[in-house]
């Protein structure tokens, strides 16, 4: 797992700089996603996997002034990027691992992860350590900017049948991850997964 961790951060801290310059157009479709899950004025929320925390603004907003936004990465140059971006003033920017959150059971009402499955060196551990931080009937969205095949495109690469993001995997996955799959949208302009805390 450490050498999991190790090519995450690898791949991250070489792209962590230019990140915003080469996504530049993506701020509303992180917009559009954070109004889908839901959020009300206090509720709690972690960007999981936050990057350059294009997310925290726009969750902030849902929040309101009174919520709590966690934005939290596995690598220091992306939170570095995101504290050059001013985005730390809309929400507290944590160094730490998805698999191991340093926070307590059922304190957060939603998560939010944008491209952060096909990071999860453990997916099912992974999905699950987010469960125990959430409350049940709390929200899960896994998000991307462009959909599995634009994406694919744009790598040069074609989709596969172990692709994580597939609904026939994420569902099962979810599941047994403590979460239900409520929302499916596989579009070329964006991916979005709703999942609710099961009890």
């Amino acid at each position: 797992m450490a050498d999991d961790h190790a090519q995450v951060q690898e791949f991250f801290t070489a792209r962590a700089a230019d990140w915003d310059a080469r996504f530049p157009d993506d701020g509303p479709a992180y917009a559009a996603a954070v109004a889908e899950i839901g959020l009300s004025p206090g509720d709690a929320v972690l960007d999981a996997g936050c990057g350059t925390g294009r997310a925290l603004p726009p969750l902030r907003e849902a929040v309101g002034p009174e919520g709590t936004v966690i934005g939290l990465d596995l690598t220091p140059a992306m939170l570095a990027a995101a504290a050059r971006a001013g985005r730390d003033g809309s929400g507290a920017l944590m160094l730490a691992d998805v698999g191991r959150l340093p926070l307590r059971d059922g304190v957060l009402d939603a998560v939010f992860g944008a491209g952060l499955v096909s990071h999860l060196p453990r997916p099912a551990e992974d999905l699950r350590e987010l469960a125990r931080v959430v409350r049940p009937g709390g929200r899960l969205a896994l998000f991307h900017p462009v959909g599995r095949a634009a994406l694919a495109a744009r790598q040069g690469r074609q989709i596969t049948g172990d692709d994580l993001r597939a609904e026939r995997n994420l569902r099962p996955l979810l599941a047994d991850s403590g979460w239900h799959l409520a929302t499916y949208v596989d579009e070329d302009d964006r991916f979005l997964a709703l999942a609710v805390r099961q009890d």
